[in-house]
């Protein structure tokens, strides 16, 4: 089993910034992608940005292009999604996933979730 914990939401002035973390452990796949996703109230959960074993490929939703940037360290085995220049529209609950065919891409088969953190940008 994988474990997935999240860490570094919060409120924050629009306009302003946050860096998300996610830390894996437990069962490994090898390589495996991973992504984060963002769910508001009322609103269906929406593929954020992903990025694969070597950080070669990154993806991202259009919504978010040009501030926020994905990032891998698989030292550590963490992901980070480092938010700027935030708005209202990006309040959300967070969620790190395992995406275990290393695509990494809104498509991938994400089969392991961390419980999510709260992202409030107040304007």
């Amino acid at each position: 089993q994988v474990q997935l914990v999240e860490s570094g939401g919060g409120l924050v002035q629009a306009g302003g910034s946050l860096r998300l973390s996610c830390a894996a452990s437990g069962r490994t796949f090898g390589r495996y992608a991973m992504g984060w996703f963002r769910q508001a109230p009322g609103k269906e959960r929406e593929f954020v940005a992903g990025i694969n074993w070597s950080g070669g490929r990154t993806y991202y939703a259009d919504s978010v292009k040009g501030r926020f940037t994905i990032s891998r360290d698989n030292s550590k085995n963490t992901v980070h999604l480092q938010m700027n220049n935030l708005s209202s529209e990006d309040t959300a609950v967070y969620y790190c996933a395992v995406d275990p065919t290393d695509s990494g891409s809104s498509r991938g088969r994400y089969d392991y979730w961390g419980q999510g953190t709260q992202v409030t940008a107040s304007s």
